[in-house]
């Protein structure tokens, strides 16, 4: 066994570890902060692929962005957690099912591929002056157009739902009004009062 070979396994073991905390965690920040851990795997394993725009783009995105929007909406929403708990014994049944037939088609398209050798054979070395950026740019932005700008409406489009999540009011909740604050006048806030000085005895 090499060593791209072990650091490959390495990465995996922890990337199906923190693939499985992220459904079975309790507390929400903690399945966040697994999701987070999955994402610098990924990027590890594609390291490992030679396709480090990708790596450093899921790094930049997922981890830097996405992922801390989500934290911050996670904990300003204040999720209740005696609700989603109690739902998720009832579904674990369907869960599973739906988890093994995915596991199955998986294997299914692996063995086919596996016995009918139709995976592709290994790409030539690449050159000196080659860029995999460059390459996926120019594939990303002529045959993947239109796929490219789905993607970026979807990516709006939870923004901002995330946003309109955490503007919700709440009656609990203090906050100010600045209309209020402008339109006041001293003579709301101060007033003066006039006593007599008093004498020592």
């Amino acid at each position: 066994m090499s060593f791209e070979q072990i650091i490959f396994y390495f990465f995996a073991a922890i990337l199906v570890f923190a693939g499985l905390r992220v459904i079975t965690a309790r507390n929400p920040v903690h399945a966040a902060l697994f999701l987070v851990l999955c994402f610098v795997t990924s990027s590890a394993l594609w390291m490992l692929l030679e396709a480090e725009f990708l790596a450093l783009t899921l790094v930049l995105v997922y981890v830097g962005a996405v992922m801390v929007l989500f934290l911050f909406v996670v904990m300003m929403l204040d999720i209740n957690q005696t609700p989603l708990q109690e739902g998720f014994a009832k579904y674990l049944p369907l869960g599973g099912t739906v988890a093994l037939i995915v596991v199955a088609e998986m294997a299914l398209v692996i063995y086919r591929n596996v016995t009918v050798d139709r995976f592709p054979a290994p790409a030539a070395a690449a050159t000196a002056d080659y860029s995999n950026t460059k390459a996926l740019g120019s594939v990303l932005y002529t045959d993947y157009v239109y796929s490219f700008e789905v993607a970026a409406m979807i990516l709006l489009i939870a923004i901002v739902a995330a946003i309109s999540l955490t503007l919700r009011r709440r009656p609990e909740t203090k906050k100010q009004t600045v209309g209020e604050q402008v339109k006041v006048r001293a003579g709301d806030r101060l007033r003066m009062v006039k006593m007599a000085a008093e004498k020592k005895q």
